[in-house]
């Protein structure tokens, strides 16, 4: 059984600061709130039995962070990694209320833009099918269209990420 989202988190988008970054072609935004921190694709740790989004983990200064691949996440065609290949580190908050660490490899980080309430549109309806739960809007910005995601419910959308106990990337048995 799927943990459904925190009901506490904005389900529209706001008006507000967003880093937007690129997954192929099109552009997505995430709330600059949620966002940590950004940095170098680096080497992952894989994790066995994680769905095949999760990459595996990364050390971040002493702190383990499940790493999850947008574009496998959204069924986007695979490709190989580009030098502007980056993971942005969310806080994300679970349905307990703990706030963890996630990382998010993109394929590009492009910008922080100031988005005002007119600049914003809210999810489309397409009738059910497709689901939107994880678009909080879409943002009309220098002549096209960005995605506004929900990174908690995309990130939470199949419960809470939990890794095996055994899965510190320092530590190795033997």
């Amino acid at each position: 059984m799927k943990t459904p989202p925190p009901t506490d988190h904005p389900t529209q988008a706001k008006a507000g600061r967003y880093l937007t970054f690129s997954l192929g072609a099109e552009s997505y935004g995430l709330p600059v709130l949620n966002v940590r921190e950004i940095i170098r694709l680096c080497p992952i740790t894989p994790v066995p039995r994680m769905p095949e989004y999760i990459k595996g983990v990364i050390n971040l200064r002493g702190t383990v962070i499940p790493v999850l691949d947008l574009r496998a996440k959204f069924q986007l065609a695979e490709v190989a990694y580009g030098e502007r290949a980056c993971i942005i580190v969310v806080q994300i908050q679970n349905p307990g209320g703990a706030k963890t660490l996630i990382g998010a490899i993109v394929d590009t980080v492009e910008e922080v833009v100031q988005l005002s309430e007119s600049d914003i549109e809210p999810p489309p309806d397409f009738g059910g099918l497709p689901n939107t739960q994880f678009i909080l809007g879409l943002a009309t910005l220098k002549g096209g269209v960005k995605t506004l995601l929900n990174i908690e419910r995309i990130t939470l959308e199949d419960g809470p990420i939990v890794l095996p106990q055994n899965s510190n990337p320092e530590k190795t048995s033997r």
